[in-house]
This record gives structure tokens, C-alpha cells and sequence, in this order.
């Protein structure tokens, strides 16, 4: 449940044990992709003030959360007096959007541009910054709150669109192409900066152009691309840390979850692969996810459970916090109860998703908190 501070002081206190016990060395949260970069430069390197970089760092909102301020604060003195190669390191997983709309990409081609510019010739660039900013035109008309509802209003099907999103294919192709010769020009850090902006530049373009799609499945297709995105860039910073350690994700049960994500959104009834779901299959017993439940948080708008629930259930139990295998709490709940139900209370405007009883086993473990 997003906004409720409990969680991400439990994330703070797992992230300190794993990374003084089990040799992880880097987390990624579900926030702006790009944003985050300033976060782990501040982490690394002590670059910017702490209050300005957790306010410009963190998306949806997660600025405010005193629990991430203390993460970035703890990462930056752990990494104080260690070589870089041992430092911990923040990374956003996310797309740079809301739910009301998408930013525009010409930022994120506007950075790949410069790299390729800065360090090829300009007979290997299909586009230059000229270009791209003609074609992309002003960001407010990409972000337009009226497209999500609306898929006249998107420009994701315009022939600009169109033409960017061939461009952002060739510059990431260049990128690839001549990797070899630009991590050895640049370093693996500035190349990798370089890839994310690709992959957020062609992530945007083929959501934009989704939203232009008028089809009955087109709000289901933008959540399953929003995990696409986030799939992708979680494969990435995989692959980049996967010597160094593992990595602590955090993020909501819905994109986390090894099964189909589903969701009752007013008269819509969607249903989606979630990131859990793409990478759970990628990479087998690699992945482990940990779903957390709620029993009540009154503040908003969120009351005791229904006994015949799993929140009510755990609820009844003794202690306020809990920490299960999915293996053994499905075996418990069997000998307790028969019937449970998924819980109903949950109120559109308090951000609480019940998790369904019936399908822990698309978690590894369950985290339980009574109230908040």
C-alpha cells in the first residue's frame, strides 16, 4: 500500500541487514528511472543536498516519505569510506509516468543524441538534436491529461511519433553497434546511462503509441507496457550488479508478484503480466518476492478486516508484525479456516490492494502488518 510509511521503514531495515550480512550491494524502487539517477550520483558521490535530491530523485509522490530520505541518507554514509567498487547503488525501475500520462521522450533522446554526438562521428548519427526537438515538439503535449482517457488526444500515432520512434531505434542501435569503442572512449557508467535513455526513449514512444489505440483491451495493453518498461530496466541493472551481488527490489504487490496482475478499475475488469511475472519467468529460482498485507490503517480510510479474510485472519494473531513462508502459511490457514474470502473494505481512494488468499503461492513469503 503505497503512502504508508510501515513499509518502507521495513524495506530500510531488510536493505541494512542484506547488505551487512548477504553481500547485496544495490536496491531499485519502484520510481522514475531516469530521476533516480541524481539519487545514486548523491549516494556515490556525495553530489547535490540531500533534501534538493530526494525531492528532484523520487517520483509519484515517494519524496515525501521520511523512510526514503533516511535510505538515501544511510546509503551515502555507508559508501563514505568505501572504493567505488564496493558501493551500494540506487536505481529507479519505473517509467517516467503517472497514471494520468506519460512524459514526453525527447529528453531522454535529447541525452542519447549528445552521447553518440560527443563521442562519434556525425556520419554514424541517424538524427540531430535539431531533429529531435522539431519532431517532439513542446513535452506538454506528450503528457496531455486528456490522452488517457481519450486516444484522439494522444499524439503517440502522429507521423512525428511515428519518425521518433525509428530514431530512437537507429540511436539505440548506434549505441549498440559501437559499445566497444564507446565504453573504452567513456567509461561502462557513462554507457550505461547512455542504454537507460535508449530503453526509456523507446519505452515512452511505444506507450505513447498505445495510447493512440482505440482498442477495448487499450488500458490493460498501457499497464502490461508500463512492466514491459519496468522488466526492462530491472533486467539491466541486473545484469550490471549481478557480479557484485544481489539486488533488493521494492515496489507494490501488483508489479512484483509472480502471477497475473488484476484489477477492478470501475467498469473495467483488467488483467496483466506484471514485471514479477516477466522476470519471475526469466530467471527462475533467481527471483524472490515477499507480498505484504495490511490489516488496518484508519488515517486512511482503511478499518479492521472482515474475519473471514486473510487480513482478518492474521489479524487475530498475537503479534503486530509478521514475516511468513507462502508454503507454510497456505498449510496454517488450510487447518484455520476453509473459506476465506478476498477482502471487499478496501475503498477505492485508500490505496489498499487486498491480497487474494487463494493465490500465495505466486509469492515466495508474506509480510503482514496489523495497523498502521
Amino acid at each position: 500500500m503505497h503512502g504508508v510509511e510501515a513499509f518502507p521503514q521495513l524495506r530500510n531495515q531488510a536493505f541494512q541487514h542484506l547488505v551487512e550480512h548477504d553481500g547485496y550491494r544495490s536496491i531499485a524502487i519502484e520510481t522514475d528511472c531516469l530521476a533516480a539517477l541524481t539519487v545514486d550520483a548523491f549516494v556515490a558521490d556525495g553530489k547535490g543536498e540531500l533534501g534538493e535530491v530526494v525531492r528532484s530523485g523520487f517520483s509519484h509522490g515517494f519524496e515525501k516519505a521520511e523512510a526514503n530520505r533516511e535510505l538515501v541518507d544511510w546509503m551515502r554514509r555507508y559508501n563514505a569510506s568505501l572504493k567505488a567498487s564496493d558501493r551500494l547503488s540506487f536505481y529507479g525501475f519505473d517509467a517516467p509516468m503517472e497514471m494520468t500520462g506519460a512524459n514526453s521522450p525527447r529528453p531522454a533522446l535529447t541525452a542519447l543524441q549528445a552521447y553518440l554526438a560527443t563521442n562519434l562521428e556525425p556520419t554514424l548519427l541517424p538524427a540531430t538534436a535539431g531533429t529531435i526537438d522539431t519532431l517532439a515538439g513542446a513535452d506538454e503535449r506528450w503528457s496531455n491529461p486528456a490522452a488517457i482517457l481519450d486516444p484522439s488526444e494522444s499524439v503517440g500515432a502522429s507521423d512525428e511519433a511515428n519518425t521518433l520512434r525509428l530514431l530512437a531505434d537507429d540511436l539505440a542501435a548506434v549505441l549498440i553497434a559501437e559499445s566497444p569503442r564507446l565504453i573504452a572512449s567513456t567509461s561502462r557508467n557513462a554507457w550505461w546511462r547512455a542504454y537507460l535513455h535508449a530503453r526509456t526513449a523507446a519505452g515512452l514512444l511505444r506507450y505513447h503509441a498505445a495510447m493512440a489505440n482505440a482498442s477495448d483491451n487499450r488500458v490493460a495493453r498501457l499497464l502490461g507496457l508500463r512492466d514491459v518498461m519496468m522488466a526492462d530496466n530491472l533486467n539491466a541493472i541486473l545484469t550490471r550488479e549481478g557480479q557484485r551481488g544481489p539486488t533488493l527490489m521494492f515496489g507494490h504487490n501488483l508489479h512484483l508478484q509472480k502471477g497475473r496482475s488484476k484489477w477492478h478499475l470501475g467498469d473495467l475488469s483488467l488483467e496483466w503480466w506484471s514485471v514479477g511475472s516477466i522476470i519471475g519467468a526469466q530467471l527462475g529460482d533467481q527471483y524472490a518476492v515477499l507480498c505484504s498485507a495490511l490489516g488496518a490503517a484508519p488515517h486512511q480510510g482503511l478499518n479492521a478486516p472482515a474475519p473471514d479474510t486473510l487480513e482478518g485472519i492474521l489479524s487475530a494473531l498475537p503479534e503486530s508484525r509478521y514475516l511468513f513462508k507462502s508454503g507454510s502459511l497456505t498449510t496454517a490457514l488450510s487447518r484455520m479456516a476453509s473459506n476465506l474470502v478476498l477482502r471487499t473494505d478496501a475503498a477505492p481512494n485508500n490505496g489498499y490492494f487486498p491480497l487474494d488468499p487463494h493465490q500465495l503461492n505466486e509469492a515466495d513469503g508474506v509480510i503482514f502488518v496489523r495497523d498502521v
